[in-house]
This record gives structure tokens, sequence and C-alpha cells, in this order.
């Protein structure tokens, strides 16, 4: 998903714009065709232009792909898109149940506001990705890997073992950079990597990151970040980043150079028991909001552009603290969302009885 650094209730649209100004010339141009070699499909995040960026967690790799959708014209607000059972419906496609598939990511395409998902084909840590997109009249398509426009960059030093499959939890494409979270196999794992675009050859090491959990009570270097936005604060860039039990810490982008041990400033604690699955940064009401859908504390709604003045959390804590939230008690079972526009989103909802649907619903 194409997630903006943006200060607080300023445009988030305009960085977006931003991003595509700061590349000379089409993001494509620096592709080259052939079939990319992808062995997994974990998180997704879209670039202008059409380009996708996949992590590929099985293949120790990320993946810019030429799409070829280019969208609709910029006078037309993107439809909604609802597909109930989507699971089912991709599975059919491919030929196999929904308990054999797992969507693990879903990303709009900000340009034509069709929805891009990662598939699971099969279970484990080996299960042979697919990417396939959803339009508005519900028609589910695998998108097609031969003879397209691409470029990789693979990650050196990624987690083995018991932290494989940490190793690439989020991505994110920001003013020509892809930010890249997860597991190094270094002591000091907790790791944030900054690859600019066009990949010029591997995306390098990344810098290693700190913070303090409040539920804890401790410093931790080895827990991976599970979602992030990217965020401007005080007019310089930064990364919001959630952790499982659930601490909401932020980091400069200037100091994630390679090799540096970066200490975040932990803002919020969401509370323990919880993972934090997805996040999105919108506006509302001339405000940033942060929406965080998360395992076993629903969805909450979070005052972004209070992040600049809330003081660090260096203590324990029993439950929450930090900045405030609100639990949008109308949203239940969502897994994950991305925005559509500037007044929707989309999210994937596990119904009561097990069903995931794909809705469209109002930024709260």
């Amino acid at each position: 998903m194409l997630r903006a650094m943006r200060p607080a209730a300023a445009s988030l649209v305009a960085l977006a714009a931003c991003a595509g100004a700061a590349l000379a010339g089409d993001l494509t141009e620096g592709l080259k065709a052939g079939t990319p070699d992808l062995k997994s499909a974990g998180a997704l995040a879209f670039g202008p232009d059409g380009v996708l960026f996949a992590a590929d967690q099985a293949g120790g790799a990320v993946f810019a792909i030429d799409t070829g959708d280019r969208g609709r014209a910029r006078s037309q607000a993107p439809a909604a898109v609802n597909v109930e059972g989507i699971d089912a419906k991709v599975a059919g496609m491919l030929g196999t149940t929904a308990d054999q598939i797992l969507i693990r990511e879903a990303a709009v395409n900000p340009a034509s506001g069709k929805v891009y998902l990662s598939v699971a084909r099969g279970r484990g840590p080996d299960a042979a990705g697919v990417i396939v997109r959803v339009g508005p009249d519900g028609e589910v398509q695998e998108l097609p890997l031969t003879g397209v426009k691409f470029a990789k960059a693979e990650l050196s030093g990624l987690a083995t073992g018991r932290g494989r499959q940490d190793s690439i939890t989020d991505l994110a494409f920001v003013d020509g950079r892809v930010f890249v979270a997860g597991l190094s196999n270094e002591e000091f794992s907790s790791n944030l990597r900054v690859i600019p675009f066009p990949f010029a050859g591997p995306g390098g090491q990344g810098a290693h990151i700190e913070i303090y959990h409040g539920s804890h009570g401790r410093f931790e270097t080895t827990s991976p970040v599970r979602t992030f936005i990217p965020y401007e604060i005080e007019g310089k860039p930064h990364v919001l980043a959630a952790y499982t039990c659930t601490p909401l810490v932020k980091f400069p982008v200037a100091d994630l150079r390679p090799g540096a041990r970066v200490k975040g400033t932990t803002i919020a604690e969401l509370g323990n028991h919880n993972k934090p699955l997805d996040m999105i940064v919108y506006q509302k009401d001339g405000r940033d909001f942060i929406l965080m859908s998360n395992s076993s504390r629903g969805v909450m709604k979070i005052p972004a552009d209070r992040a600049a003045r809330q003081e660090g959390i260096i203590r324990r804590v029993s439950d929450t603290a930090g900045l405030p939230f609100e639990t949008v008690a109308g949203l239940k079972g969502v897994e994950q969302l991305d925005k559509l526009g500037n007044e929707s989103a989309v999210v994937l909802a596990r119904e009561e009885g097990g069903r995931l649907d794909l809705k469209t619903i109002p930024l709260p």
C-alpha cells in the first residue's frame, strides 16, 4: 500500500504526488522485462505508475513489478469493492479450497482502485506465493508474472531458523525509497531497511532498532515490527511502528542508517495480549488519524497529529498509556486494510462463521 509521510493536518495526497515527483519520469523506466522468481508473497505496497512492491520472505527479496494497471481518469472517484467469501473465490480460481490458502495482505492501487491480494497457496513457510487483483465488479484475476517488467532487491542477513517467519513483516514505498521491516540474523535483530529505488543491487544492511516496551517494563531489540506507516512529524520524516502487545513507537527516518543502532520513542501502549495486524493514516475533519486493526482488541482510531507532543513511555504500564484511542465498534474481524481514496477504505474482515469478506467502508 502507498503510505504517506505528512505533517499533522496537511495534505496526505500531496505527499503521494511528491513521491512521484521525486523520481524522474515513469517509475517503470528502470524495470526490465522477464519473469520474477517470486517464491512467496507477503507484504505489498504500491508506488506510482502501477508499480507494485512485493515482499518475498522465502526468497529473501523485495520485487518491484509493473502491473500495467495505470488506472482511471483523475476526475473519477474510486469505486467500492465488495466480495463476500473472497477466500473461497480466490481458492476456486486457483483450483483449491479456502482452507488451503492464506490471504496475507491487501493493497489498493491508488491509480485504479483495484485491490491486490498476496496469497499463500498452501500452508507453512514454503507455501507458493500468488498475487491476485480484484476489481469493482468482483472479478478475481491472477497477476501474470511472465514477461513483465520488474526489478529485484535481494536482502542479506535476514533471520533464519525460528525467526525466519518474521524476516520481512511489512514494507512501504515513499519518496523514492522502499522501507522494509523485519528480523535480521544478528543479536540486535529488530531491523528497518531503507532501500533507494530503482534498485541498484542488494538491499544492504538495515538499522538495528530498540524500543522500551511498557507492558514488559524493559528495553527490547529482538521483537519485530508488525506493521508501520511512514509519517511526517514537525517537518521531519518518521516511521510509526506497532509491535506485538502493543507498543506504538516513532523513529526519525534520518537515524535509520545502515548498521546504526536506533532507540525509538514509545508514544503509546495499546494493550497486551494483542497483535497489531495492519495500519493506515488518513485525514478526517482536518486532522490526521491512524486506523489500526488488531488480533484481539478490535480496530483502533488513534490521533496521529498528537505524536509530536506525546511524551515517551519509559516506565512499566499495566495496560494502556500514551496516545489515546477509541475502538471502532462497528468494525469486527478486520485483518487487513488499505485506503480507497480519501473517504473510504477496503478491509479484509473475518465473519463469525469463518468466511473472509472484502468490504469497502467509510473512514471513521
